[in-house]
């Protein structure tokens, strides 16, 4: 009897220690399938260069592939000068620039705060980089592809850089020969200076000056009596017939209300074909413009 305890206890024994084998070659195929998710770790920080490529810095620069043209009501344009015409004021008695001028060059380069330049970047004057430039900046579509041009972090920003623009560059110098208040100088001696490349770009201020009556903000810090621009002078001269505004019969002169497609329709024309014949970058035109309709 004693002898079979003795036989059972070491077959028992046998037993336990050939049951624990299992367990430990479980714990090592445990162990090994740990390693993967070691593994798919690392690829996933291998991303990680992905996000470096666009860092923020004080000069980053966001391509935009194109300019889109702006097009605004004249509600629009009188709560734009609203908004800034303090600001032209303050520019005016500091850098000695017209008012009627910063305002008339705000609507016009902004779409009256409307345009992919100004919503993107606060830019309300086309100023492009220079190499002077060190700022934050975007790039538009301009006279050339993908042009590089200055963004500020707020609209008045870009109301001082443009006055400092204007004080900083020699070739505006004669600009400041010109009496204060003569917006008409002034418009074209951008062009002369080359602001803008438009030939069309003094009468098209000074279209806005008088349209909306900019000039007053000339005339408050100046303190002379500002006299309002007479628009019947313009509309009196308009006939309803076909082309009797202008001594040559191929020419046309803009009136108050007119429109590329009303002139269009007029002389049955095509709009494009007008803005060819008269090498037209946009729809925009000013009052007393002289086209080619023929």
């Amino acid at each position: 009897m004693f002898k079979k305890i003795i036989i059972l206890f070491i077959i028992a024994a046998l037993a336990s220690c050939s049951s624990s084998k299992p367990a430990i070659a479980t714990t090592k195929k445990a162990a090994a399938v740990q390693k993967p998710r070691v593994a798919t770790t690392k690829k996933a920080t291998s991303s990680k260069p992905v996000v470096k490529k666009y860092p923020s810095t004080n000069n980053t620069t966001e391509v935009i592939q194109s300019t889109s043209k702006t097009v605004v009501t004249s509600n629009v344009i009188t709560d734009y000068v609203l908004q800034y015409k303090d600001i032209a004021m303050g520019n005016m008695q500091k850098y000695g620039i017209p008012a009627s001028i910063i305002l008339a060059q705000g609507i016009l380069e902004s779409g009256a705060g409307k345009g992919d330049l100004a919503m993107e970047a606060n830019n309300h004057f086309g100023i492009k980089c220079h190499k002077d430039w060190l700022g934050e900046s975007v790039r538009h579509d301009d006279d050339s592809s993908q042009e590089c041009f200055r963004k500020y972090t707020e609209a008045s920003e870009s109301y001082k850089d443009h006055a400092l623009f204007l004080v900083g560059k020699n070739r505006y110098a004669t600009l400041f020969t010109y009496e204060k208040d003569d917006y008409k100088a002034w418009a074209k001696g951008l062009r002369a200076a080359g602001y803008a490349t438009d030939p069309n770009y003094p009468d098209k201020l000074i279209s806005y000056i008088e349209r909306y009556n900019l000039h007053q903000y000339d005339c408050q810090v100046t303190g002379k009596n500002y006299k309002p621009f007479d628009k019947s002078v313009a509309s009196s001269t308009k006939s309803s017939g076909s082309n009797s505004n202008s001594d040559d019969p191929n020419l046309y002169v803009v009136q108050q209300g007119d429109t590329l497609y009303s002139i269009s329709k007029k002389f049955n024309v095509l709009v494009d074909d007008l803005k060819r014949k008269n090498n037209l970058s946009d729809n925009a035109l000013s009052i007393g413009q002289k086209l080619k309709v023929k």
